[in-house]
């Protein structure tokens, strides 16, 4: 009985451990060494470096809390977008604190009546972190930006409209603007008029 035992479970464990070996180190193994070669900065989360020093990764949201800067979606990712801490709010549509929320936001934002708030500016993304808002997000929020830094209107305008991406393949997805790289963007160009005026 014993060695009928001991014959059936040799090769299950043989197994167990030759699978884990294979799927659980080599693969994985052999995967992050194709991505390191042929897509290191994706394999290595997108960072944005400046100088140096990791400033964020394009792929997770970041709290942009200035009138010359443009903003993210809210996040209920901890105290707010922190990437070890991602998740939704878990309210449903029938929440009171949901709806208090996004009431209180709306009133903040909207600057005349009227004027229609942009849903992602109000809403969280499942995550809490998405690095992304809709053209329509970033446009709603050109007159603060510009008034704050002292720039055209028409130049922040081309620089949102610069920084748009398009579905991928031309179907997959949203047209969105990154709102890290867009700052980035806003920071060089507002540089650039501060070093050129007299």
């Amino acid at each position: 009985m014993l060695n009928d035992l001991a014959s059936a479970l040799r090769p299950a464990l043989v197994l167990t451990i030759l699978f884990a070996a294979v799927l659980g180190l080599a693969y994985p193994a052999m995967i992050t060494g194709v991505a390191q070669v042929l897509f290191p900065a994706q394999a290595n989360g997108s960072l944005i470096r400046d100088h140096g020093r990791v400033v964020g990764s394009e792929l997770i949201a970041q709290r942009f809390a200035g009138d010359g800067y443009f903003h993210p979606r809210p996040s209920a990712a901890g105290e707010g977008y922190e990437a070890d801490n991602s998740y939704g709010s878990n309210l449903g549509p029938g929440s009171k604190a949901l709806h208090d929320r996004v009431k209180g936001d709306v009133e903040r934002l909207q600057t005349a009546p009227g004027i229609t708030v942009p849903p992602d500016l109000v809403t969280t993304s499942a995550s809490g972190l998405d690095p992304h808002i809709s053209p329509e997000a970033a446009f709603f929020q050109m007159q603060r930006v510009a008034d704050a830094r002292g720039l055209q209107l028409a130049a922040v305008r081309k620089l949102v409209e610069s920084r748009i991406e398009t579905p991928l393949l031309g179907f997959l997805g949203e047209r969105r603007v990154n709102v890290l790289m867009l700052n980035r963007a806003l920071d060089t160009i507002a540089g650039q008029r501060a070093n050129t005026s007299p």
